[in-house]
């Protein structure tokens, strides 16, 4: 049987639903630009009826409505749309990683340019045709030596950059690395969190909205699994490996490899090898990419100064002709070498090491360029220096030792390969992550258009549930009025 202050107890009712509506969207308005919030929705339901008024059980059709109460705050997210979102999300990860190393390697080589490593190459061949032309012009020898040198210098700076490249990108993978930790660490403890009011009956939405946040930071690092478990808390795998499980996380960390001497990542104490997400493109641009780079640069340089060194040294400089000697000097030489032998006559075995021979940065006249004869070496003999000019255009055997070429070809359309595949590569790694890029917005707008909180949206919500708690106010107001009615004026005939 209702109550005489039925009408009170259901305009109450309304107020504080219709007031639960209200603080939500004013929630939703106050975090739309917070990252990762998800929008939140009140669901109302209308509370159990009452029997109809009578003096034995009601037979009336219905129940006497009692008004409504608010069941429980939804978020509103879509979990499939979370898993096409870390999906792509790793993919484009794993091509930024790739893309940022080839676009700094590109800038390194700067070809083609007037500065680049060919452009240097072309004018040490010019400057020895040049002095084949007149071998015993002095200015045509300082020209040789000084292009010489900057091809020397080339390389070592070359070298150089692209080994402080590597030495960059194993710092970004001891950062990302504690980056991997910290995350894991901070999920499982947003888990803790959320097994401690979960059992209770509570909703924890804006800490679902937290985790969700750095499970998809960790989804562009590393390749990400959460699966559901107790109390609303997630267990998280990486590459296959138990990560978070529950509130507790296995250590991320790195080592340093007693070989190579860069850092190898582990996870809880085992060795741990991403194979996508930004942490496996840029593994694979320290570990493969700049490697390969400084591989070709030194079977470059190698090669380069073994085939001058090789008609150097069976020249005869001016010293040579004029004294009747044969120096035997190598044009280049091994720097390394250099530094425990003044007098060595090694060949540089490094892009890294490579050094014009210390006796031709002395004098002039030791630059052979004149070439032996049965009769005695004129001085104006170029054939040495016609030997060494012609070496651009000399096709080299390939080979199979550490230092040979892959494929017969000219030093310059070797380096010229290599510079169109780390074109060809940069290439593709930019249309690749171009293409992640795009298809990670695609499935972001998916997803913002079911959690993503539209100002428009919530101010029209707001203007809905404030009308209804005036209503609801204005339906007491007249219970009210009604009940001082009946309990102050009726009755009261006569007096």
């Amino acid at each position: 049987m209702r109550s005489t202050f039925h009408g009170i107890e259901v305009s109450k009712r309304g107020l504080f639903a219709q007031q639960s509506a209200l603080n939500t969207t004013g929630h939703n308005i106050s975090n739309a630009n917070t990252e990762g919030y998800s929008r939140q929705r009140v669901n109302m339901q209308a509370t159990t009826g009452l029997p109809y008024v009578g003096m034995q059980a009601s037979i009336e059709p219905g129940l006497l409505g009692t008004g409504v109460q608010a069941t429980s705050i939804q978020r509103l997210r879509e979990e499939f749309l979370d898993i096409q979102y870390r999906n792509e999300y790793k993919r484009q990860g794993y091509w930024d990683g790739r893309l940022e190393t080839l676009e700094k390697l590109e800038g390194i080589m700067n070809e083609p340019s007037d500065t680049g490593l060919q452009k240097v190459m072309d004018q040490m061949w010019q400057a020895w045709q040049d002095l084949a032309k007149d071998p015993t012009d002095t200015s045509a020898r300082a020209v040789v030596r000084e292009r010489s040198k900057a091809v020397a210098d080339t390389f070592n700076t070359l070298t150089n950059h692209i080994k402080e490249v590597q030495t960059d990108l194993n710092n970004v993978v001891n950062v990302k690395s504690m980056e991997i930790n910290s995350l894991g660490q901070q999920i499982a403890n947003l888990n803790n969190q959320i097994a401690n009011v979960v059992p209770h009956g509570y909703q924890p939405n804006d800490l679902y909205d937290q985790r969700d946040v750095l499970l998809d930071k960790l989804s562009k690092l590393v390749e990400v699994r959460a699966t559901q478990s107790t109390a609303g808390m997630v267990n998280v795998t990486i590459e296959g490996r138990d990560f978070v499980t529950g509130i507790t996380s296995q250590p991320v960390a790195t080592v340093q490899n007693p070989i190579t001497g860069m850092s190898d990542m582990t996870l809880g104490g085992a060795g741990f090898v991403p194979t996508t997400g930004y942490m496996a493109g840029t593994l694979q641009s320290r570990d493969q990419i700049v490697p390969g780079m400084l591989k070709r640069l030194d079977v470059l340089a190698v090669n380069l100064t073994k085939e001058i060194n090789d008609l150097h040294r069976a020249g005869r400089s001016l010293s040579d002709i004029n004294n009747g000697t044969v120096q035997d000097l190598p044009f280049f030489v091994d720097a390394n070498s250099l530094a425990t032998n003044p007098a060595s006559k090694n060949y540089p075995t490094s892009a890294s090491s490579l050094v014009v021979n210390p006796e031709i940065m002395k004098s002039l006249d030791a630059i052979a360029a004149a070439q032996a004869e049965a009769g005695g070496t004129p001085v104006g003999n170029n054939k040495s220096a016609l030997a060494i000019a012609s070496i651009k255009f000399k096709v080299l055997p390939a080979g199979s030792k550490p230092n040979d070429l892959a494929e017969s070809s000219t030093l310059d359309n070797y380096y010229r390969y290599t510079i169109s595949q780390l074109g060809v590569d940069a290439q593709e790694a930019e249309r690749n992550q171009l293409n992640s890029e795009m298809l990670v917005g695609t499935v972001d707008n998916q997803r913002q258009s079911v959690s993503g909180v539209s100002i428009d949206d919530e101010m029209a919500e707001m203007v809905k549930y404030q009308h209804a708690y005036s209503a609801s106010a204005r339906v007491m107001t007249s219970m009210d009025e009604i009940l001082d009615k009946v309990i102050n004026g009726m009755g009261r005939v006569g007096l």
